[in-house]
């Protein structure tokens, strides 16, 4: 655990320390496109965080590759390497559409290619655990297909949803932590050393989201970008088919009791592979009502709109930071309710905790709908919003009339902040006349 949390820690040091250089480069090589009907900020924001989020990814491997324990994963399996090359391809054409903005279907050839290459290292799905039937082996063709299905969709998952500042980092970070905690008890647990891949990928994936999310959170100072976005969604997808299509449901029944009963216990594992990712159901909830959504209209699915969850949550009247919240709130229900049903499945209280947490989780997400009147004693500790309004007094015709003749003296505030710009406009005119007398 010692050397994950070192690798994790390196590589949130490397990101978020390259990311200001990179924040500047990005403005020098005019990476800061123009904002578009959908986007939500107001000024142009550098894009091209993946360059620092990929650097600390190759940080993090090669810290690892040098640590006692870690490197013995190095050594048994090819799957870091495979990942590595997948990565950078991808990050390429990341980088290359946010300098760029090539075309969506370059994108998903460049995306394809990123999960064949993986697959040709050796980082693939060999067998499907599926409830009461036990492994199913898949041919070459299948375990290739499936592979690279699951990689395409989990990266367009997690680039559909990085909408917001600090959103999709976020989202990822508590998807990776929870993945983290689930493979590492696999691994430590059951003492099944091929779930160490996987354990290294998510604890390096966190490190990336956490060294990023200080420069992204609202308001942004740099996005991710395609680069960033594409590259964060394909380590997710590694780790889900390091420990879904690697490790053999077989081995966990010799401490389950029976194949049934291990293959019950790898819910979290094989959920992924059916949403696709269980851990990111909510991107990917996203993900399947756009398409539906733009193909329905008659539009490309790749076809931007403003139609994605954060942005009908800012249309009910949350706010940004709110907003991003209450994402952070449901992915990590989502995520670690999954977690901690795998753990102990037969549990009542964990199902009525997720129940409980839901209903909290509502009441949130519509608490812009109603404005509950709040007694007159209580006003001065509420937010303004739910004060009651005051009846304005009308005033007299001859005294608005008064003051409208009244000439507004400068430096007095105004109606939206008129008068004041109006005085700074002045003031450098004041200082010339007392320089000049």
């Amino acid at each position: 655990m010692r050397e994950y949390l070192l690798t994790l820690c390196i590589t949130a040091a490397v990101t978020y320390l390259l990311t200001g250089p990179v924040r500047k480069f990005a403005i020098v090589a005019g990476a800061m496109p123009e904002i578009r009907a959908r986007d939500v900020h107001r000024e142009p924001t550098p894009r091209l965080g993946g360059i620092a989020m990929f650097f600390g990814l190759c940080a993090g491997l090669l810290v690892a590759d040098h640590l006692t324990n870690l490197s013995e994963v190095f050594e048994k399996s090819n799957e870091p390497r495979a990942l590595l090359s997948g990565a950078a391809l991808i990050w390429l054409i990341g980088v290359l559409d946010d300098k760029f903005e090539i075309d969506a279907l370059i994108k998903l050839g460049g995306q394809m290619i990123a999960a064949g290459v993986m697959v040709m290292q050796g980082l693939t799905i060999l067998w499907l655990p599926i409830p009461s039937v036990g492994s199913v082996a898949l041919t070459q063709w299948q375990g290739t297909l499936l592979t690279v299905a699951l990689v395409v969709i989990t990266i367009n998952a997690v680039n559909f949803v990085d909408g917001l500042d600090g959103l999709a980092a976020g989202m990822v970070c508590i998807a990776a932590a929870a993945f983290f905690l689930y493979a590492y008890r696999i691994w430590y647990s059951y003492g099944i050393e091929a779930a160490a891949p996987a354990t290294l990928f998510s604890a390096i994936l966190m490190g990336m989201c956490l060294g990023f999310l200080p420069h992204n959170m609202h308001p942004a100072r740099i996005f991710m970008g395609d680069s960033g976005s594409m590259l964060i969604g394909l380590v997710l997808a590694a780790g889900a088919i390091s420990i879904t299509g690697q490790i053999d449901p077989d081995a966990l029944k010799l401490f389950a009791g029976s194949e049934k009963a291990a293959v019950h216990q790898t819910v979290p594992v094989y959920i992924p592979l059916l949403l696709p990712l269980s851990i990111i159901a909510v991107p990917a909830a996203d993900l399947i009502s756009a398409i539906v959504r733009r193909t329905w209209r008659g539009q490309s699915p790749f076809a931007a709109d403003r139609g994605h969850l954060h942005h009908r949550l800012l249309e009910i009247g949350h706010s940004h930071s709110r907003a991003v919240w209450i994402m952070y709130f449901w992915s990590a229900l989502i995520a670690f309710g999954s977690l901690a049903y795998s753990v102990n499945s037969a549990s009542m209280w964990i199902v009525l905790g997720v129940v409980f947490l839901s209903a909290i989780g509502l009441v949130l997400l519509l608490l812009p709908r109603f404005t509950p009147r709040v007694p007159m004693w209580a006003q001065a500790v509420v937010p303004p919003r739910y004060r009651r309004r005051r009846p304005v007094v009308a005033e007299s015709v001859e005294s608005v009339e008064v003051e409208q003749r009244t000439p507004v003296a400068v430096g007095v505030a105004g109606v939206n902040g008129a008068t004041a710009l109006r005085a700074r406009a002045h003031a450098p005119e004041r200082r010339r006349a007392e320089t000049s007398r």
